[in-house]
């Protein structure tokens, strides 16, 4: 067997195995593109009137909320601009629980409770990270396959070199005539879509691979001469001491932040788990990015900011090796670009999932012709 029919053979099997998978996958990314930008479309009940008063402290949020969930868990709690409602979210591994509570920040009344189950773009999700299928079991199914995709997209390009070079320009154009047959479009289609997009492909296969993969996230960072902690860190108190006045330092802690970053876009404050565990705080910087996120971390009863060992610090702090890391999934979604980089996510992820389509249709196509020829 030469070196190409190998490569042929796995492109195809591989290809055959994993095919619904990319083709579920690249579906529900495209679907997830725009998904800020249409629910924005539908969220006036997140705005408020501004009034001339403190708004709730997190504590009082956090109070108030639990009245409607009583049984569940808090994950932290978002205050915007003065103009926003207060959002508390509840999060529950098991049985997965992910739910907000919208107040109003000056009254305190419920403004709307959101499921982030339930709805079209948590059926996407569903459906983009685990087939719809058991968490732990969905999530691994998925992994492997864009991990094999990686393979098959290289392999794809490997077949797609001609022997020649004066056969190079009918790799790059659809020449289509009236008498061209529907099995020769299916080819091209195949073969010319999937050279244009095999670049943007990788990218989008490979950033997901290092969101599914803490070890593929660990080679990439230290690939890149990366020098800290490749994971998210929460430490410890500095101090010993409880305060005397439950909830008085960390109610103070919102003020001082939006004094102190007045341009940030939100405060996402995540309340210690333990008397010994810190507050952190997420200072998103700008809006539909995360990876210039500040997060902070401040010692319960003095609120004495803490540093970390890990990448997930402040941004200013971040070396190259750290932003690259910290831009995975801004990049993944195309966010990185803003609005063009979003529409180029968008159709790469749709010209994606035609690729399992027009392959396995190549692959029918032969094994059909045999079967009439015999």
């Amino acid at each position: 067997m030469t070196f190409k029919k190998f490569i042929f053979q796995l492109h195809k099997i591989l290809g055959l195995v994993t095919g619904i998978v990319v083709f579920i996958v690249a579906i529900t990314g495209c679907c997830w593109a725009f998904r800020d930008e249409i629910e924005s479309l539908y969220d006036d009940y997140t705005k408020v009137i501004p009034q001339e008063q403190s708004i709730l402290t997190p504590t009082e949020a956090k109070a108030l909320a639990k009245e409607v969930f009583p049984d569940n868990s808090v994950h932290g709690t978002l205050f915007k601009k003065a103009d926003d409602a207060i959002e508390v979210i509840f999060y529950d591994a098991d049985p997965e629980f992910y739910q907000s509570v919208f107040l109003n920040p000056y009254s305190g009344g419920v403004i709307q409770v959101e499921d982030h189950l339930s709805g079209f773009f948590a059926f996407t999700l569903k459906g983009h990270t685990r087939l719809w299928l058991p968490k732990a079991f969905g999530e691994q199914v998925v992994g492997a396959s864009i991990l094999i995709f990686i393979l098959i997209i290289i392999s794809g390009f490997i077949l797609w070199l001609p022997k020649k070079r004066k056969n190079l320009k009918q790799r790059l154009k659809f020449d289509w005539k009236k008498t061209t047959r529907w099995k020769r479009k299916n080819f091209d289609l195949h073969t010319i879509v999937g050279f244009y997009i095999c670049s943007l492909a990788l990218v989008l296969a490979f950033t997901g691979s290092v969101m599914s993969y803490n070890w593929l996230k660990y080679v990439v960072y230290k690939s890149t001469g990366g020098e800290k902690v490749a994971a998210f860190i929460i430490p410890d108190n500095k101090s010993k001491n409880q305060s005397s006045t439950e909830g008085l330092p960390m109610d103070r802690l919102i003020v001082k932040l939006q004094k102190e970053s007045p341009e940030a876009e939100s405060y996402e404050l995540h309340y210690p788990k333990s008397k010994d565990e810190s507050i952190y705080v997420e200072v998103s910087n700008s809006k539909g990015l995360y990876y210039d996120t500040d997060f902070r971390f401040f010692d319960q009863n003095t609120l004495e900011e803490i540093e970390i060992p890990g990448i997930y610090g402040k941004y200013k702090d971040a070396k190259l090796a750290d932003k690259i890391l910290r831009m995975n999934y801004d990049i993944h979604i195309g966010a990185i670009g803003g609005i063009a980089g979003k529409i180029l996510a968008f159709i790469i992820s749709l010209l994606t999932a035609t690729l399992p389509v027009t392959g396995i249709l190549l692959w029918y196509g032969r094994n059909y012709k045999k079967k009439k020829t015999e």
